[in-house]
């Protein structure tokens, strides 16, 4: 008897569907049993389409993918309607997808059935069972997917719920090299992973198989489990399951892991079942893909960070220094800001070749990539080399300039990565012993004194460009002093202008900070600030943050010990030479900011016009450079501040008598009316101009020499 009569006898039809043909093809019976015109023919795909419901069809397709990456029978129950949507019948479908190249074919049966199905688990995928599923898999590929470490794709994985048929117990294995491990596990005691934590992957156990092959593992039931595999049966037994579902991880056509599936109830494993593992293992594989390249980057940037962010140590005596490093979010959390401390050489009694000086480096390298870190690294070793060989603050950024320059130049090559970048730096010389700093500065921000009693003076200093861009550039150094009980701020750019601050917002942005944590801990302070940027971090940020910042973020603090035995002064100087008129406008700040709480505000603008005119008199009718100098000192009851402006001229000033209509000449008139005390002194090599201004106490503000108005206009800045 022929294949063909025994099919016709016992109601059963044979199909054949090409998809990438968009044709079926059918036989006698099953055309039949589709009710199209009967007889053996090829037919179009939207006729034989139009004969199921909709969705029955649509499910076919997903049936027939998944038994071909499972490499299984692709098995579903179709309804026949009729042209009003009515349903005739209900066929059951077995077959087999086969692909040859790009194309998938379906070959199977038809068979007519009458039994309904016991239940939703074993029925195909419609009504309400479909709407669960489909919420369920949106909702576990939204929690993977913003899972961002392993433990924590993990916790996601064991708190899925599945709609009719969820796992009591779970484990993810991975493999590496020729070994099974467990990466983690729900719904086992301690200890019962012991006999799996590691494993050969050619042990009979259905996880190693899965990674052997590739290929998905169903055990419906204890039964199935013993028979597959004798030998680890024992092992499995003890946990008194009924069902298994073995899964492979697949990322990127690799098999990186195994994710097992444990039910205390049967479980069928329907096609419609198995379309849901599956689904839930893909998206598994992607988020524990994804949250191990996530802390691999994390590990690597975090190694880099190590290596070259410098260990402050214990500090020097009398000198107390914190330090933060911020990166940008995303990537690899590594970009081209630094810092770096530095022991100097010199003569000292001890022996050890050192006087107790130190160098400060605060610095950033154009860009915030893999090469922006590798030239930071090498910059900041140059520097530690020419600081060793005891070159002066201006020298060092001048070697390091071309030092830079040489090597971006060396680079340009036409690459993206290559072409000549340049870097902003700030280097500071300081003496524990008397508080003196020199400094040079390479297009950085400039630096932040915070004085005992909490004052902020943003300290104006000379620089030059930034290193790198011209290798013949210059230096002028700066020299101030820290006080005892003062803080030194440095930072970089990324702690300013983060949230679309510039320079000037991001600065009244810090100095909230500051003044509100007068006499904080160093270590506080340095939180404090990085917080107000962009939130909680830690030292060496050690995990993702939530955000993704705009720049790398650098900040040193430096605090010079107070005795405490007696109440500090202020102190503020800047150089304003005959090229930089515009400086005029800083020493105003300089003078408001040092006088920031003075009691009498008129007192206040009176030092402003003088300082105003003191330097503008030295730039008009000189041809040098002046020296502002100024401090607030306690006297016994009151306070008193002294500025005074030095330069190099011989030429004494002398009163005059301007008309009302002069444009000038009033400079000494105005300090003699709105001064306490006022002087001219000269020096060995030019003059000294002072005035003192002494503040009224309590209550009686705007009283004495020092609150007479004069209806004088200010001069230019």
């Amino acid at each position: 008897m022929r294949t063909e009569d025994v099919l016709v006898a016992v109601a059963t039809g044979v199909w054949r569907w090409e998809a990438s043909k968009g044709s079926v093809s059918l036989d006698a019976e099953a055309a039949r049993l589709l009710g199209l015109p009967e007889g053996t023919g090829e037919f179009p795909e939207a006729a034989v389409r139009s004969c199921f419901h909709p969705v029955d069809w649509s499910e076919l397709n997903g049936i027939a993918s998944l038994a071909l990456a499972e490499g299984t029978v692709a098995e579903a129950r179709l309804r026949v309607v009729d042209g009003s949507g009515r349903v005739r019948r209900l066929l059951r479908t077995r077959g087999r997808p086969i692909t040859q190249g790009d194309t998938l074919r379906l070959v199977g049966t038809l068979q007519e059935v009458t039994d309904q199905p016991s239940s939703a688990a074993q029925a195909p995928v419609t009504g309400d069972w479909r709407r669960s599923r489909e919420a369920f898999l949106l909702d576990a590929g939204r929690a993977l997917a913003e899972a961002r470490s392993t433990a924590e794709v993990l916790r996601v994985a064991g708190s899925l719920s599945m709609p009719g048929f969820s796992p009591d117990g779970l484990a993810v294995f991975g493999a590496a090299a020729d070994r099974l491990t467990i990466i983690g596990h729900h719904g086992h005691g301690t200890g019962d992973d012991e006999p799996f934590t590691d494993m050969p992957l050619d042990t009979d156990y259905p996880a190693a198989e899965v990674v052997r092959t590739g290929r998905a593992i169903y055990l419906p039931s204890p039964d199935d489990y013993r028979d597959r595999f004798p030998v680890t049966w024992p092992l499995a037994q003890r946990f008194g399951r009924e069902s298994w579902a073995f899964l492979p991880l697949v990322v990127a056509g690799r098999t990186i892991g195994a994710w097992m599936a444990a039910f205390r109830h049967p479980v069928a494993f329907t096609p419609d079942e198995r379309a849901v593992l599956t689904t839930v293992a893909r998206m598994l594989a992607g988020a524990l893909s994804r949250a191990g390249a996530a802390e691999s980057e994390r590990e690597l940037s975090l190694g880099l960070q190590r290596a070259m962010m410098p260990n402050l140590g214990a500090g020097v005596p009398g000198l107390a220094v914190a330090a933060r490093y911020v990166p940008t979010g995303g990537g690899l959390q590594i970009g081209g800001d630094w810092y770096d401390m530095i022991p100097l050489p010199g003569g000292s009694a001890r022996g050890d070749g050192r006087d107790g000086r130190i160098a400060l480096v605060i610095g950033d390298v154009q860009g915030h990539d893999v090469r922006a870190a590798g030239l930071m690294g090498q910059l900041r070793i140059a520097l530690r080399a020419y600081a060793a060989e005891g070159h002066r603050p201006d020298a060092v950024l001048s070697r390091a300039s071309r030092f830079l320059h040489g090597v971006t130049e060396a680079t340009d090559d036409g690459d993206l990565l290559g072409g000549p970048r340049f870097a902003t730096c700030l280097y500071l010389e300081f003496d524990p012993a008397t508080g003196v700093a020199e400094l040079a500065r390479a297009g950085h921000p400039e630096p932040v004194v915070v004085t005992s009693d909490g004052t902020v003076l943003q300290r104006s200093t000379e620089g030059g460009l930034p290193l790198g861009v011209d290798p013949d550039s210059d230096y002028p150094t700066t020299r101030l002093t820290l006080d005892p009980g003062a803080t030194l701020l440095l930072c970089t750019d990324g702690l300013l202008e983060t949230g679309g601050h510039d320079l000037d917002t991001g600065w009244a942005r810090l100095r909230d900070v500051l003044e509100g944590h007068r006499g904080a801990a160093l270590e506080d302070l340095a939180d404090a600030l990085v917080q107000a940027v962009h939130g909680p971090t830690s030292h060496h940020t050690t995990g993702p943050l939530a955000d993704r910042r705009e720049d790398d973020i650098a900040v040193v603090l430096m605090r010079r010990e107070s005795s405490g035995d007696r109440r500090p002064a202020r102190r503020t100087a800047m150089v304003v030479a005959q090229a930089e008129p515009q400086r005029i406008a800083h020493a105003r700040r300089q003078v408001r900011e040092l006088l920031h709480d003075w009691a009498d505000s008129e007192q206040v603008d009176s030092a402003v016009l003088m300082v105003s005119e003191m330097l503008t008199n030295v730039l008009v009718h000189t041809d040098v450079t002046a020296l502002l100098a100024a401090e607030v000192v306690h006297e016994e009851a009151v306070r008193r501040v002294r500025v005074e402006v030095t330069d190099g001229s011989d030429e004494l000033p002398h009163r005059r008598s301007p008309g009302e209509l002069a444009s000038s000449g009033r400079g000494l008139v105005l300090m003699e009316m709105l001064s306490d005390a006022w002087g001219v002194e000269p020096r060995g090599e030019g003059k000294s101009i002072w005035f003192e201004l002494y503040e009224p106490p309590a209550g009686e503000g705007g009283s004495g020499p020092g609150a007479v108005a004069v209806p004088v206009a200010a001069p230019p800045p």
